[in-house]
């Protein structure tokens, strides 16, 4: 036993030493961590609060800054096109049925729900180009306006089948306007084929 007292009081200097180097080394991350943050806090505006986690009056405080500064103006909806076929798509809805309404741009997030969070997250802001809503307010059919620049990039096809996978298991039809190749007539047929008279 005295041997072992002995060994370590011959010892506890160094023991001593390596707790205050271990104490040290400590203090030291934590403050470079510290720096790390603060830096990038400076750099991210107040987006984020101490914990590192969104805070949505932060978030949104910094949204409205950056929205302050720039500047915006007023484009349209649909291009010349796109509203051609809008216009043709509503007369002929409203002619058939005026309780159903013809929705442009709308997100598949709106209609559609799911109980898989990462499902839903995969569809929440894609878009269909028109969507046909019937009295209920409930989107029943979606088209897709196929203009000459629709599949242009590589990931376009790919969009499109996660649209149509998505629409097909609500129970929502797909259907596709090409453009050059679908007249106003062609339109109304359609609209006779997917719209109940009212």
């Amino acid at each position: 036993m005295d041997d072992l007292i002995a060994l370590i009081l011959l010892n506890l200097p160094w023991l001593v030493a390596l707790v205050i180097a271990f104490m040290l080394g400590r203090a030291v991350e934590q403050y470079r961590v510290k720096v790390r943050r603060a830096e990038w806090r400076a750099k991210n505006g107040p987006k984020y609060h101490s914990g590192g986690k969104k805070s949505g009056a932060d978030f949104a405080a910094g949204q409205l800054s950056t929205v302050s500064r720039a500047k915006f103006s007023s484009r349209p909806l649909l291009n010349k096109s796109e509203a051609n076929v809008f216009t043709a798509l509503d007369k002929a809805v409203i002619a058939r049925n005026p309780g159903w309404q013809v929705m442009a741009q709308v997100s598949l997030g709106e209609f559609l729900a799911s109980p898989d969070k990462q499902a839903f997250l995969s569809v929440n802001s894609k878009r269909v180009d028109f969507a046909l809503m019937d009295d209920r307010c409930r989107v029943v059919h979606a088209l897709e306006y196929q203009g000459s620049g629709h599949h242009t990039g590589n990931s376009a096809a790919a969009r499109d089948a996660v649209k149509k996978e998505a629409l097909r298991k609500a129970g929502i039809g797909y259907h596709e306007v090409v453009a050059g190749h679908t007249t106003a007539g062609e339109l109304r047929a359609l609209v006779e084929k997917l719209v109940p008279v009212g």
